[in-house]
């Protein structure tokens, strides 16, 4: 029985090191939006690591994403440890949905639960720790990153009109279009992910692990 298992287990450390690998590579393929924020697809990975091989595992495909972004920060590490706060509050919640339902409802619930509540913690990083990060590096009061916003939206006057008129809103597109990609790469890509011919479901509601 543990040999038996051996290869599964090997197989599934060689699947996070690979979309790790992956993930770190998208992290650097950033896409202009609004302001300051761009737009990524680093956290896709980590979803199709979650609903593949579970909460665990994805949290474990996020972690080495963060350690590998550190070799090439421009945020003294700031910048990744928001990431893994806001990907953590993703990977969890879906994660832990989708194992306890393996259903295509159950998939599309977990992404829709863990975009609101990665939404949640974008925000909250935002006003807590890189809004005020960014102003002490680059010497600028806060005051001055909330001005920004007021150029395209009057009336926001506080980091929190700024967060719920900018930051919130473009969370929701950012994990709007993960989750869209994800549950259309999930299924083409379980069998790889699994190592075995499987998907999304095999008939009864539920895939085959």
């Amino acid at each position: 029985m543990v040999n038996g298992n051996k290869p599964m287990n090997t197989r599934k450390l060689a699947t996070i090191a690979i979309l790790a690998a992956v993930a770190s590579l998208l992290f650097l393929l950033e896409i202009p939006v609004v302001l300051f924020y761009k737009l990524d697809f680093s956290n896709l990975p980590v979803l199709l690591g979650t609903y593949a091989m579970g909460p665990v595992a994805g949290m474990a495909i996020l972690f080495i994403k963060s350690l590998l972004g550190l070799l090439h920060t421009t945020s003294q590490g700031v910048g990744e440890l928001a990431d893994f706060i806001i990907g953590l509050a993703m990977v969890l919640p879906a994660g832990l949905i989708y194992r306890t339902h393996k259903t295509r409802r159950g998939a599309l619930l977990g992404m829709v639960v863990g975009g609101v509540c990665a939404t949640v913690a974008g925000v909250l990083t935002n006003v807590y720790l890189l809004i005020p990060f960014y102003a002490f590096a680059y010497g600028m009061p806060v005051s001055q990153i909330v001005a920004m916003g007021q150029a395209l939206i009057p009336g926001l006057d506080t980091v929190w009109k700024f967060v719920l008129a900018i930051t919130a809103p473009f969370n929701v597109l950012k994990w709007t279009a993960i989750g869209v990609a994800g549950w259309l790469m999930y299924k083409p890509l379980s069998p790889l992910l699994h190592g075995r011919s499987s998907g999304l479901g095999n008939g009864q509601g539920k895939p085959s692990r």
